[in-house]
């Protein structure tokens, strides 16, 4: 597997791979309504690095690294990541986030955040455990499932 920086040719195949998982809307807090503008906007918009997973030239994930906030906040960073559904449980998810944490340190992070990992995507929430997250907070129905309707958000955290 090949992780390398997304460039602007990259447009329809991160679009492909994103656009089922906003139709979706069981991992993210976008509209599922969004457009391919709004979408690509979203995810490779300023301050967001974008990366690319991809196996003998296809795409088959991608995610951004980016501060999680600004000025005194700023030595955390934050990530989004998205696996085309054919790829799932192929270790696309896991290879994107040993490249980001790599990443993250070479870009003088001193931690990693995901501020919003919805409690029904066990299969994330167990890559981030292994990985060295732990959940630090809860937040009780934060999130409308279109399928299990409201359910609670993670904020998970790890020290790099």
């Amino acid at each position: 597997m090949n992780l390398r920086p997304a460039t602007p040719s990259d447009d329809d195949p991160l679009w492909a791979i994103l656009e089922p998982v906003f139709r979706e809307g069981e991992t993210y807090c976008v509209p599922r309504d969004i457009s391919r503008d709004e979408a690509l906007g979203y995810w490779s918009g300023a301050p967001h690095r974008v990366f690319v997973a991809e196996v003998e030239g296809v795409i088959l994930g991608s995610y951004f690294l980016t501060p999680n906030q600004r000025g005194g906040g700023a030595h955390v960073c934050n990530c989004g990541f998205v696996t085309a559904p054919a790829a799932r449980g192929k270790g696309v998810a896991r290879a994107m986030l040993a490249h980001a944490l790599e990443a993250a340190r070479a870009d003088g992070y001193r931690a990693m955040q995901f501020n919003f990992v919805v409690s029904t995507n066990t299969r994330a929430i167990a890559i981030w455990r292994d990985m060295g997250f732990d959940v630090v907070g809860r937040l009780p129905g934060a999130f409308r499932s279109p399928r299990d309707g409201f359910v609670d958000a993670l904020v998970m955290y790890r020290q790099l």
